[in-house]
Protein backbone atom coordinates (compact mmCIF):
# COMPACT_ATOMS: atom_id res chain seq x y z
CA UNK A 1 0.00 0.00 0.00
CA UNK A 2 1.33 3.44 -0.94
CA UNK A 3 1.74 5.80 2.00
CA UNK A 4 1.04 9.53 1.58
CA UNK A 5 2.38 12.26 3.84
CA UNK A 6 0.10 13.94 6.34
CA UNK A 7 0.05 17.17 4.31
CA UNK A 8 -1.46 15.26 1.35
CA UNK A 9 -4.42 14.14 3.45
CA UNK A 10 -4.85 17.62 4.83
CA UNK A 11 -4.94 19.10 1.33
CA UNK A 12 -7.31 16.40 0.16
CA UNK A 13 -9.58 17.07 3.09
CA UNK A 14 -9.54 20.81 2.39
CA UNK A 15 -10.33 20.17 -1.27
CA UNK A 16 -13.23 17.93 -0.35
CA UNK A 17 -14.60 20.53 2.04
CA UNK A 18 -14.31 23.19 -0.68
CA UNK A 19 -16.05 20.98 -3.21
CA UNK A 20 -18.82 20.24 -0.72
CA UNK A 21 -19.22 23.93 0.03
CA UNK A 22 -19.45 24.75 -3.69
CA UNK A 23 -21.99 21.97 -4.24
CA UNK A 24 -24.04 23.25 -1.30
CA UNK A 25 -23.91 26.82 -2.62
CA UNK A 26 -25.01 25.79 -6.10
CA UNK A 27 -27.69 23.58 -4.62
CA UNK A 28 -29.14 26.75 -3.09
CA UNK A 29 -30.62 27.75 -6.44
CA UNK A 30 -34.40 27.78 -6.49
CA UNK A 31 -35.44 24.65 -8.40
CA UNK A 32 -38.83 26.12 -9.30
CA UNK A 33 -37.32 29.22 -10.86
CA UNK A 34 -34.58 27.23 -12.61
CA UNK A 35 -37.19 24.88 -14.11
CA UNK A 36 -39.33 27.79 -15.27
CA UNK A 37 -36.32 29.51 -16.83
CA UNK A 38 -35.46 26.33 -18.72
CA UNK A 39 -39.05 26.00 -19.86
CA UNK A 40 -39.12 29.62 -21.09
CA UNK A 41 -36.00 29.25 -23.25
CA UNK A 42 -37.72 28.18 -26.45
CA UNK A 43 -40.77 30.44 -25.94
CA UNK A 44 -38.36 33.39 -25.52
CA UNK A 45 -36.65 32.46 -28.79
CA UNK A 46 -40.09 32.33 -30.40
CA UNK A 47 -40.82 35.82 -29.04
CA UNK A 48 -37.51 37.05 -30.44
CA UNK A 49 -38.46 35.67 -33.83
CA UNK A 50 -41.73 37.62 -33.71
CA UNK A 51 -40.10 40.83 -32.46
CA UNK A 52 -37.30 40.70 -35.02
CA UNK A 53 -39.91 40.03 -37.72
CA UNK A 54 -41.36 43.51 -37.15
CA UNK A 55 -39.13 46.29 -38.49
CA UNK A 56 -39.20 49.15 -35.98
CA UNK A 57 -36.70 51.87 -36.79
CA UNK A 58 -37.02 54.99 -34.67
CA UNK A 59 -38.61 56.89 -37.58
CA UNK A 60 -40.75 54.02 -38.87
CA UNK A 61 -44.09 54.92 -37.28
CA UNK A 62 -45.97 52.09 -38.96
CA UNK A 63 -43.48 49.55 -37.67
CA UNK A 64 -43.44 51.09 -34.20
CA UNK A 65 -47.24 50.96 -34.07
CA UNK A 66 -47.14 47.26 -35.00
CA UNK A 67 -44.50 46.26 -32.48
CA UNK A 68 -45.97 48.36 -29.66
CA UNK A 69 -49.35 46.75 -30.33
CA UNK A 70 -47.72 43.31 -30.17
CA UNK A 71 -45.97 44.08 -26.87
CA UNK A 72 -49.11 45.64 -25.40
CA UNK A 73 -51.16 42.54 -26.23
CA UNK A 74 -48.57 40.26 -24.65
CA UNK A 75 -48.48 42.31 -21.44
CA UNK A 76 -52.27 42.50 -21.36
CA UNK A 77 -52.46 38.71 -21.66
CA UNK A 78 -50.16 38.47 -18.63
CA UNK A 79 -52.64 40.48 -16.57
CA UNK A 80 -51.13 43.94 -16.80
CA UNK A 81 -53.06 47.18 -16.95
CA UNK A 82 -51.71 48.42 -20.27
CA UNK A 83 -51.48 51.93 -21.73
CA UNK A 84 -50.23 52.97 -25.15
CA UNK A 85 -48.80 56.45 -24.56
CA UNK A 86 -48.25 58.95 -27.36
CA UNK A 87 -45.44 61.47 -26.77
CA UNK A 88 -46.95 64.92 -26.48
CA UNK A 89 -50.25 63.56 -25.12
CA UNK A 90 -51.57 64.44 -21.65
CA UNK A 91 -50.00 61.24 -20.30
CA UNK A 92 -46.57 62.38 -21.52
CA UNK A 93 -46.82 66.03 -22.55
CA UNK A 94 -43.15 67.07 -22.49
CA UNK A 95 -41.11 66.49 -25.66
CA UNK A 96 -37.48 67.60 -25.74
CA UNK A 97 -36.96 68.59 -29.36
CA UNK A 98 -33.47 68.39 -30.82
CA UNK A 99 -32.29 69.17 -34.34
CA UNK A 100 -32.88 65.60 -35.50
CA UNK A 101 -36.13 64.94 -33.61
CA UNK A 102 -38.89 63.82 -35.99
CA UNK A 103 -42.23 65.61 -35.97
CA UNK A 104 -44.02 62.47 -34.73
CA UNK A 105 -42.38 60.11 -32.25
CA UNK A 106 -43.14 56.43 -31.63
CA UNK A 107 -45.46 55.61 -28.77
CA UNK A 108 -44.61 53.90 -25.47
CA UNK A 109 -46.07 50.79 -23.87
CA UNK A 110 -46.64 50.98 -20.13
CA UNK A 111 -47.98 48.03 -18.15
CA UNK A 112 -48.78 48.06 -14.44
CA UNK A 113 -49.12 44.97 -12.27
CA UNK A 114 -50.50 45.57 -8.78
CA UNK A 115 -49.48 43.28 -5.93
CA UNK A 116 -49.96 42.84 -2.21
CA UNK A 117 -46.70 44.40 -0.99
CA UNK A 118 -45.21 47.88 -0.77
CA UNK A 119 -42.09 47.90 -2.96
CA UNK A 120 -42.27 49.37 -6.44
CA UNK A 121 -40.09 47.87 -9.17
CA UNK A 122 -39.73 49.09 -12.77
CA UNK A 123 -38.39 47.15 -15.75
CA UNK A 124 -37.43 49.13 -18.87
CA UNK A 125 -36.34 48.37 -22.44
CA UNK A 126 -36.78 49.91 -25.88
CA UNK A 127 -38.39 48.58 -29.04
CA UNK A 128 -36.90 50.91 -31.67
CA UNK A 129 -33.78 50.19 -33.70
CA UNK A 130 -31.28 52.16 -35.78
CA UNK A 131 -32.26 50.35 -38.99
CA UNK A 132 -34.32 51.61 -41.93
CA UNK A 133 -37.23 49.90 -43.66
CA UNK A 134 -36.13 47.02 -45.88
CA UNK A 135 -33.07 45.93 -43.94
CA UNK A 136 -34.86 42.95 -42.40
CA UNK A 137 -34.04 40.90 -45.49
CA UNK A 138 -30.36 41.16 -44.58
CA UNK A 139 -30.88 40.21 -40.96
CA UNK A 140 -33.75 37.73 -40.63
CA UNK A 141 -34.13 35.81 -37.41
CA UNK A 142 -32.15 32.58 -37.33
CA UNK A 143 -30.42 30.39 -34.77
CA UNK A 144 -26.98 29.03 -35.54
CA UNK A 145 -25.42 27.00 -32.75
CA UNK A 146 -25.46 29.10 -29.58
CA UNK A 147 -26.20 32.35 -31.43
CA UNK A 148 -29.57 33.83 -32.34
CA UNK A 149 -29.24 36.45 -35.08
CA UNK A 150 -31.68 39.13 -36.20
CA UNK A 151 -32.41 42.78 -36.90
CA UNK A 152 -32.14 44.68 -33.62
CA UNK A 153 -31.99 41.45 -31.63
CA UNK A 154 -29.22 42.61 -29.30
CA UNK A 155 -30.29 46.26 -29.16
CA UNK A 156 -32.84 45.90 -27.73
CA UNK A 157 -35.46 43.35 -28.75
CA UNK A 158 -33.86 40.80 -26.48
CA UNK A 159 -34.52 43.20 -23.59
CA UNK A 160 -38.21 43.33 -24.45
CA UNK A 161 -38.34 39.53 -24.67
CA UNK A 162 -36.54 39.00 -21.36
CA UNK A 163 -38.99 41.33 -19.62
CA UNK A 164 -42.02 39.59 -21.14
CA UNK A 165 -40.83 36.17 -20.04
CA UNK A 166 -39.69 37.36 -16.62
CA UNK A 167 -43.23 38.61 -16.00
CA UNK A 168 -44.55 35.29 -17.30
CA UNK A 169 -42.34 33.44 -14.78
CA UNK A 170 -43.55 35.64 -11.92
CA UNK A 171 -47.14 34.90 -12.93
CA UNK A 172 -46.41 31.17 -13.12
CA UNK A 173 -44.97 31.38 -9.60
CA UNK A 174 -48.08 33.29 -8.53
CA UNK A 175 -45.72 35.89 -7.09
CA UNK A 176 -47.27 39.28 -6.38
CA UNK A 177 -45.52 40.44 -3.22
CA UNK A 178 -44.49 43.73 -4.85
CA UNK A 179 -46.60 46.83 -4.46
CA UNK A 180 -46.32 47.72 -8.14
CA UNK A 181 -44.41 46.11 -10.97
CA UNK A 182 -44.16 48.55 -13.88
CA UNK A 183 -42.98 47.71 -17.38
CA UNK A 184 -42.10 50.58 -19.73
CA UNK A 185 -40.98 50.01 -23.32
CA UNK A 186 -40.29 53.12 -25.42
CA UNK A 187 -39.90 53.63 -29.15
CA UNK A 188 -37.42 56.52 -29.32
CA UNK A 189 -34.29 55.44 -27.43
CA UNK A 190 -32.08 55.39 -30.52
CA UNK A 191 -32.85 59.09 -31.18
CA UNK A 192 -32.07 60.12 -27.58
CA UNK A 193 -35.57 59.51 -26.18
CA UNK A 194 -37.06 62.96 -26.87
CA UNK A 195 -40.63 61.86 -26.16
CA UNK A 196 -40.11 59.36 -23.36
CA UNK A 197 -37.30 60.87 -21.28
CA UNK A 198 -39.50 62.90 -18.96
CA UNK A 199 -41.86 60.00 -18.26
CA UNK A 200 -38.93 57.66 -17.58
CA UNK A 201 -37.48 60.20 -15.14
CA UNK A 202 -40.79 60.69 -13.34
CA UNK A 203 -41.47 56.97 -13.05
CA UNK A 204 -37.88 56.32 -11.96
CA UNK A 205 -38.40 58.68 -9.02
CA UNK A 206 -41.59 56.83 -8.04
CA UNK A 207 -40.02 53.36 -7.84
CA UNK A 208 -37.78 51.63 -5.31
CA UNK A 209 -35.58 50.07 -7.99
CA UNK A 210 -35.21 50.21 -11.76
CA UNK A 211 -33.76 47.36 -13.80
CA UNK A 212 -32.89 48.22 -17.40
CA UNK A 213 -32.57 45.48 -19.99
CA UNK A 214 -30.00 46.61 -22.50
CA UNK A 215 -27.80 43.64 -23.37
CA UNK A 216 -24.58 42.58 -21.70
CA UNK A 217 -21.40 41.65 -23.55
CA UNK A 218 -20.22 38.36 -25.01
CA UNK A 219 -16.64 38.61 -23.75
CA UNK A 220 -17.29 40.46 -20.49
CA UNK A 221 -20.62 39.63 -18.90
CA UNK A 222 -21.43 42.48 -16.56
CA UNK A 223 -24.00 44.92 -15.27
CA UNK A 224 -23.45 48.66 -15.73
CA UNK A 225 -23.82 51.17 -12.92
CA UNK A 226 -22.47 54.18 -14.82
CA UNK A 227 -22.52 55.48 -18.39
CA UNK A 228 -21.36 58.73 -19.96
CA UNK A 229 -23.75 61.57 -20.65
CA UNK A 230 -24.01 62.75 -24.25
CA UNK A 231 -24.53 66.29 -25.53
CA UNK A 232 -23.97 68.12 -28.78
CA UNK A 233 -22.93 71.63 -29.77
CA UNK A 234 -24.01 73.04 -33.11
CA UNK A 235 -22.67 76.26 -34.59
CA UNK A 236 -24.42 78.10 -37.42
CA UNK A 237 -22.66 81.10 -38.98
CA UNK A 238 -24.38 83.42 -41.45
CA UNK A 239 -22.18 85.71 -43.53
CA UNK A 240 -22.52 87.32 -46.94
CA UNK A 241 -21.62 85.91 -50.34
CA UNK A 242 -19.43 87.79 -52.80
CA UNK A 243 -17.10 87.05 -55.72
CA UNK A 244 -13.93 85.57 -54.22
CA UNK A 245 -11.79 87.01 -57.04
CA UNK A 246 -13.14 90.45 -57.91
CA UNK A 247 -14.87 91.61 -54.71
CA UNK A 248 -13.97 89.50 -51.66
CA UNK A 249 -14.05 92.62 -49.47
CA UNK A 250 -17.79 92.95 -50.08
CA UNK A 251 -18.46 89.56 -48.51
CA UNK A 252 -18.61 88.33 -44.91
CA UNK A 253 -16.66 85.09 -44.76
CA UNK A 254 -18.68 82.62 -42.68
CA UNK A 255 -15.91 80.03 -42.92
CA UNK A 256 -13.37 82.38 -41.30
CA UNK A 257 -15.74 83.02 -38.39
CA UNK A 258 -16.56 79.33 -38.03
CA UNK A 259 -12.86 78.44 -37.99
CA UNK A 260 -12.23 81.08 -35.32
CA UNK A 261 -15.03 79.71 -33.16
CA UNK A 262 -13.82 76.11 -33.47
CA UNK A 263 -10.25 77.06 -32.61
CA UNK A 264 -11.23 79.10 -29.56
CA UNK A 265 -13.29 76.17 -28.25
CA UNK A 266 -10.77 73.44 -28.96
CA UNK A 267 -9.42 73.25 -25.38
CA UNK A 268 -12.58 72.74 -23.32
CA UNK A 269 -12.04 69.04 -22.61
CA UNK A 270 -11.08 68.30 -19.01
CA UNK A 271 -9.34 64.92 -18.54
CA UNK A 272 -9.42 65.34 -14.75
CA UNK A 273 -13.21 65.10 -14.69
CA UNK A 274 -13.73 62.98 -17.80
CA UNK A 275 -15.39 65.85 -19.69
CA UNK A 276 -14.75 65.60 -23.43
CA UNK A 277 -15.67 68.06 -26.17
CA UNK A 278 -14.48 67.40 -29.71
CA UNK A 279 -15.44 69.11 -32.95
CA UNK A 280 -16.31 66.36 -35.39
CA UNK A 281 -18.18 67.72 -38.46
CA UNK A 282 -18.23 70.97 -40.46
CA UNK A 283 -19.57 72.35 -43.74
CA UNK A 284 -19.13 75.70 -45.47
CA UNK A 285 -19.69 77.45 -48.78
CA UNK A 286 -21.07 76.41 -52.13
CA UNK A 287 -18.38 77.15 -54.73
CA UNK A 288 -14.63 77.64 -54.79
CA UNK A 289 -14.92 81.17 -56.19
CA UNK A 290 -17.62 82.43 -53.82
CA UNK A 291 -17.03 83.87 -50.33
CA UNK A 292 -19.02 81.44 -48.16
CA UNK A 293 -22.26 82.91 -46.81
CA UNK A 294 -22.99 80.00 -44.48
CA UNK A 295 -20.98 77.59 -42.36
CA UNK A 296 -21.91 75.01 -39.74
CA UNK A 297 -20.03 72.74 -37.37
CA UNK A 298 -20.90 70.16 -34.74
CA UNK A 299 -19.14 68.93 -31.61
CA UNK A 300 -19.62 65.80 -29.53
CA UNK A 301 -19.70 66.27 -25.74
CA UNK A 302 -19.34 63.56 -23.08
CA UNK A 303 -19.70 64.07 -19.33
CA UNK A 304 -19.51 61.76 -16.32
CA UNK A 305 -21.51 63.94 -13.93
CA UNK A 306 -24.75 65.82 -14.50
CA UNK A 307 -23.21 68.96 -12.97
CA UNK A 308 -20.59 69.06 -15.74
CA UNK A 309 -23.32 69.87 -18.25
CA UNK A 310 -23.89 73.26 -16.64
CA UNK A 311 -20.16 74.03 -16.68
CA UNK A 312 -19.50 73.16 -20.32
CA UNK A 313 -22.69 74.87 -21.53
CA UNK A 314 -21.70 78.07 -19.74
CA UNK A 315 -18.19 77.90 -21.19
CA UNK A 316 -19.27 77.55 -24.81
CA UNK A 317 -21.86 80.31 -24.43
CA UNK A 318 -19.17 82.66 -23.11
CA UNK A 319 -16.60 81.78 -25.77
CA UNK A 320 -19.01 82.20 -28.68
CA UNK A 321 -19.42 85.89 -27.83
CA UNK A 322 -15.80 86.57 -28.92
CA UNK A 323 -16.15 86.96 -32.67
CA UNK A 324 -13.47 87.41 -35.31
CA UNK A 325 -15.84 89.10 -37.76
CA UNK A 326 -18.40 91.33 -36.03
CA UNK A 327 -20.66 91.40 -39.13
CA UNK A 328 -21.16 87.64 -39.03
CA UNK A 329 -24.22 86.22 -37.29
CA UNK A 330 -23.31 83.34 -34.99
CA UNK A 331 -25.85 80.99 -33.44
CA UNK A 332 -24.92 78.27 -30.95
CA UNK A 333 -27.16 75.44 -29.84
CA UNK A 334 -26.31 73.16 -26.90
CA UNK A 335 -28.42 69.99 -26.69
CA UNK A 336 -28.39 67.64 -23.72
CA UNK A 337 -29.06 64.42 -25.57
CA UNK A 338 -28.69 62.08 -22.62
CA UNK A 339 -27.52 62.53 -19.01
CA UNK A 340 -24.82 60.35 -17.47
CA UNK A 341 -25.79 57.43 -15.30
CA UNK A 342 -23.85 57.97 -12.09
CA UNK A 343 -23.04 55.02 -9.84
CA UNK A 344 -24.55 55.27 -6.36
CA UNK A 345 -24.13 53.32 -3.14
CA UNK A 346 -27.66 51.99 -3.55
CA UNK A 347 -26.90 50.71 -7.06
CA UNK A 348 -23.63 49.14 -5.92
CA UNK A 349 -25.42 47.31 -3.11
CA UNK A 350 -28.14 46.00 -5.42
CA UNK A 351 -25.52 44.96 -8.00
CA UNK A 352 -23.66 43.01 -5.32
CA UNK A 353 -26.87 41.15 -4.59
CA UNK A 354 -27.26 40.29 -8.28
CA UNK A 355 -23.67 39.08 -8.37
CA UNK A 356 -24.25 36.84 -5.35
CA UNK A 357 -27.25 35.24 -7.07
CA UNK A 358 -25.24 34.56 -10.21
CA UNK A 359 -22.25 33.26 -8.27
CA UNK A 360 -23.86 31.28 -5.46
CA UNK A 361 -26.96 29.95 -7.19
CA UNK A 362 -25.83 29.59 -10.81
CA UNK A 363 -22.08 29.25 -10.46
CA UNK A 364 -21.46 32.00 -13.01
CA UNK A 365 -19.35 35.17 -12.74
CA UNK A 366 -21.03 38.54 -13.23
CA UNK A 367 -19.25 41.87 -13.31
CA UNK A 368 -20.65 45.18 -12.11
CA UNK A 369 -18.88 48.13 -13.69
CA UNK A 370 -19.21 51.43 -11.83
CA UNK A 371 -16.96 53.29 -14.29
CA UNK A 372 -18.67 55.03 -17.20
CA UNK A 373 -18.28 53.18 -20.48
CA UNK A 374 -20.15 52.67 -23.72
CA UNK A 375 -23.04 54.60 -25.17
CA UNK A 376 -25.88 56.37 -23.44
CA UNK A 377 -28.80 54.62 -21.81
CA UNK A 378 -32.36 55.33 -20.74
CA UNK A 379 -31.36 54.11 -17.29
CA UNK A 380 -29.71 57.52 -16.90
CA UNK A 381 -33.09 59.23 -17.25
CA UNK A 382 -34.58 56.84 -14.70
CA UNK A 383 -31.81 57.73 -12.22
CA UNK A 384 -31.93 61.49 -12.76
CA UNK A 385 -34.26 62.38 -9.87
CA UNK A 386 -33.98 59.43 -7.50
CA UNK A 387 -31.61 57.96 -4.93
CA UNK A 388 -33.04 54.48 -5.49
CA UNK A 389 -30.87 51.92 -7.32
CA UNK A 390 -30.89 51.96 -11.11
CA UNK A 391 -28.89 49.26 -12.89
CA UNK A 392 -28.29 48.64 -16.59
CA UNK A 393 -27.59 45.49 -18.69
CA UNK A 394 -29.92 42.88 -17.25
CA UNK A 395 -30.47 41.70 -20.82
CA UNK A 396 -28.88 38.80 -22.69
CA UNK A 397 -25.25 38.65 -23.69
CA UNK A 398 -24.92 39.88 -27.25
CA UNK A 399 -22.75 41.39 -29.94
CA UNK A 400 -22.94 43.45 -33.12
CA UNK A 401 -25.47 46.14 -32.16
CA UNK A 402 -26.03 48.61 -35.03
CA UNK A 403 -24.19 46.33 -37.46
CA UNK A 404 -25.32 45.54 -40.99
CA UNK A 405 -25.51 41.76 -40.72
CA UNK A 406 -23.88 40.38 -37.56
CA UNK A 407 -26.12 41.21 -34.62
CA UNK A 408 -26.71 38.28 -32.28
CA UNK A 409 -27.40 37.16 -28.70
CA UNK A 410 -26.08 34.07 -26.92
CA UNK A 411 -28.79 31.44 -26.50
CA UNK A 412 -26.88 30.10 -23.50
CA UNK A 413 -27.52 33.35 -21.61
CA UNK A 414 -31.33 33.06 -21.73
CA UNK A 415 -31.87 30.78 -18.74
CA UNK A 416 -29.46 32.51 -16.32
CA UNK A 417 -30.75 35.97 -17.21
CA UNK A 418 -34.38 34.92 -16.74
CA UNK A 419 -33.43 33.34 -13.42
CA UNK A 420 -31.58 36.47 -12.31
CA UNK A 421 -34.31 38.93 -13.32
CA UNK A 422 -37.01 36.87 -11.63
CA UNK A 423 -35.01 36.47 -8.43
CA UNK A 424 -34.17 40.18 -8.38
CA UNK A 425 -37.80 41.25 -8.62
CA UNK A 426 -38.76 38.81 -5.86
CA UNK A 427 -35.94 39.85 -3.53
CA UNK A 428 -36.51 43.58 -4.09
CA UNK A 429 -40.21 43.10 -3.38
CA UNK A 430 -39.39 41.24 -0.17
CA UNK A 431 -36.69 43.70 0.93
CA UNK A 432 -34.01 41.01 0.84
CA UNK A 433 -31.32 42.69 -1.21
CA UNK A 434 -29.07 43.90 1.58
CA UNK A 435 -29.41 47.49 0.43
CA UNK A 436 -32.37 48.60 2.55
Amino acid sequence: MTLFPVRFWRRLGAACLLAAACATALAASDARIAALAAGQKQPLLDSLSQLVGIESGSRDLEGLDRISGFIAERLRALGGQVELIEPGSPASPEVYRMEDTPEKIGRMVKATFTGTGTKKVMLIAHMDTVYTVGMLDKQPFRVEGDKAYGLGIADDKQGVAVILHTVAMLQALKFNEYGTLTVLVNGDEEISSPGSRRLITRLGAEHDAVLSFEGSYVKDDKLSLATAGIASVTLHVAGKASHAGSAPELGVNALYELSHQILQMRDLSDPATGLKMNWTVSRAGTNRNVIPATATAGADVRVLKVADYDRIEQQVNERVKKQLIPEAQVELKFERRRPPLEASDASRALARHAQSIYRDELGRPLGADDKAAGGGTDAAFAALETRAPVIERFGLQGFGAHSANAEYVLVDSIEPRLYLATRMVMDIARGRTGGD
